[in-house]
């Protein structure tokens, strides 16, 4: 069994979400870009990600991917804390490298692509919804992609269009965050009249709280046992799976599909 190198887990996950801060606030900060490109930028930086660093660290570039992962027991905890720390490092490194570019046409800050619910956003309840609803199917993706029966090769590619898909749908809601990192960057360069900071903290919870959601999902579509995982120990846990599997039961059943 090869050796896990932390080292060059978190040097991966650096590099990966610094690139996706490029490709993602970068096209829409540098360009201007509307929500079309701003969308597949982010999807096209994952997708690269994905065939570059996903050997190495699993390319989560995303600390809720990270956090699904962990729950899900496919990663341990020294290799999620050496993503996170990349991951944090990395964001605000690729944040840094879109001011330094920024500055050089002596543009003001303004927003930065952070992430907000107020101003021409829908509001906190819109952003709570979309941000867990959102990450939760995005986590889901994910955790399919790393398994067996999933086709080979073909992760990057399903994960970035996920992205690129969930971008589409929630840039108008909040400027999409499904990445605590992501908005973590941004909101450090933001200026302060558009509150980021003082936003940020919903961008970092309820991403976090779609993880589980995420997994969650993942368990009552997937054949992974609940003992699997480590939401065994949450309490009440089984009987919300056990629901969820009733549920999908009966919606199977009244279209007339197999179950």
């Amino acid at each position: 069994m090869q050796t896990q190198n932390n080292g060059r887990i978190l040097a991966a996950e650096l590099v990966g979400t610094a690139v996706l801060m490029l490709g993602g606030p970068g096209v829409a900060i540098i360009t201007g870009g509307g929500a079309l490109t701003i969308a597949l930028g982010f999807g096209l930086s994952l997708l690269i990600m994905a065939y570059v660093i996903g050997p190495i660290s699993g390319c989560h570039i995303n600390p809720a991917v990270t956090l699904g992962m962990l729950l899900a027991r496919k990663i341990n905890g020294t290799h999620a804390a050496f993503a996170w720390i990349g991951q944090l490092v990395g964001a605000v490194g690729g944040a840094a490298i879109i001011y330094g570019i920024q500055s050089g046409k002596d543009l003001p800050r303004g927003q930065f692509a952070a992430n907000l619910w107020s101003g021409d956003y829908y509001g906190l309840g819109s952003t709570i919804v979309a941000e867990v609803v959102l990450t939760g199917i995005f986590v889901m993706v994910v955790l399919f992609t790393t398994t067996r029966k999933f086709a080979p090769g073909m992760g990057g590619l399903v994960a970035g269009l996920t992205l690129t898909l969930v971008h589409l749908i929630s840039i108008p809601i909040d400027n999409t965050s499904v990445n605590p990192a992501r908005s973590i960057g941004t909101a450090l360069f933001a200026d302060t009249e558009f509150e980021a900071l003082q936003q940020l903290w919903a961008f970092i919870v309820f991403p976090l709280i779609g993880a589980v959601v995420g997994v969650i999902l993942w368990l009552v579509l997937d054949d992974t046992r609940l003992e699997d995982t480590m939401l065994d120990n949450v309490p009440g846990m089984s009987e919300v799976r056990d629901t969820l599997d009733k549920v999908a039961d009966e919606a199977l059943g009244s279209a007339g599909l197999p179950d």
